[in-house]
């Protein structure tokens, strides 16, 4: 079987003097390629040097994160468009997250609509951070429909209604975690109703450990545990969950 995480922040602090070991760990669980969602200037150099240390294993893409919008967002968004042409996967994490600060909520939808006709304009999918923020995340979506945007919504935590309404957006995945693994996750039932063929896997780590991992820190060697979590849910063998998702991630983002 093989694996795509296509959600780790494996350049984060969390890791610090580890990264290697931790991509043959993730390798050796079947996890030959991951993608690295941008943050911000601060951890950016970070992301592309250890991208760089593993070909074709490891790939970045290019983005501002929410909570690191402010009123400069600008000039971070010049600092982003520095590294448009480092071999770049996708746009993201971009989004909007009102979980954390609602101070910038204009800003962050500038930033978002910048980085959506970024996107369209290198043809590149978008990587969605939705945090209390899914209605005017897709009203944005909703408006700028005629771009034909295509991505994936990281960390979905919506409803089957609001699964749909993202299908009338563009060519649109799901990305789910280990949030799935845990007791009472209402994503649990959510994903009843969402086609295998609509979602992505990805770890988010260094965070949201799956059962039965949970209460360390997160990594992309844990992706099985999800997708075995996944194969449950939809009454199918491991090895299709494994091969439908991978098939997904790549189409995706061209990897």
């Amino acid at each position: 079987m093989e694996f795509i995480d296509t959600h780790t922040h494996l350049y984060d602090e969390a890791f610090k003097g580890e990264e290697d070991p931790a991509v043959e760990r993730a390798a050796a669980s079947g996890v030959g390629k991951m993608v690295l969602p941008d943050i911000d200037s601060k951890t950016r150099q970070a992301m592309f040097s250890l991208a760089l240390r593993h070909p074709g294993r490891l790939f970045p893409c290019l983005g501002l994160h929410p909570t690191s919008v402010d009123a400069g967002w600008r000039t971070e968004i010049e600092k982003m468009e520095q590294y448009l042409d480092h071999g770049i996967k996708a746009i993201g994490e971009t989004g909007m997250d009102c979980y954390w600060s609602k101070e910038f909520v204009q800003e962050q939808k500038d930033a978002l609509e910048y980085q959506i006709f970024l996107a369209h304009g290198k043809g590149l999918p978008l990587i969605i951070h939705s945090r209390e923020a899914t209605g005017p995340i897709l009203e944005i979506l909703e408006k700028n429909r005629r771009l034909e945007l295509r991505g994936v919504f990281h960390a979905f935590s919506g409803s089957v209604e609001t699964f749909r309404r993202l299908q009338k957006c563009g060519d649109w995945y799901i990305g789910i975690g280990g949030v799935l693994t845990y007791k009472k996750a209402s994503i649990a039932e959510t994903v009843k109703e969402i086609p295998l063929g609509r979602i992505v896997l990805e770890t988010d780590s260094p965070y949201l450990t799956p059962v039965p991992k949970r209460g360390t820190r997160n990594e992309s060697g844990y992706i099985p545990y999800i997708a075995g979590k996944l194969a449950e849910i939809k009454g199918i063998s491991i090895e299709e969950t494994a091969a439908v998702t991978t098939s997904n991630a790549r189409k995706l983002f061209s990897i």
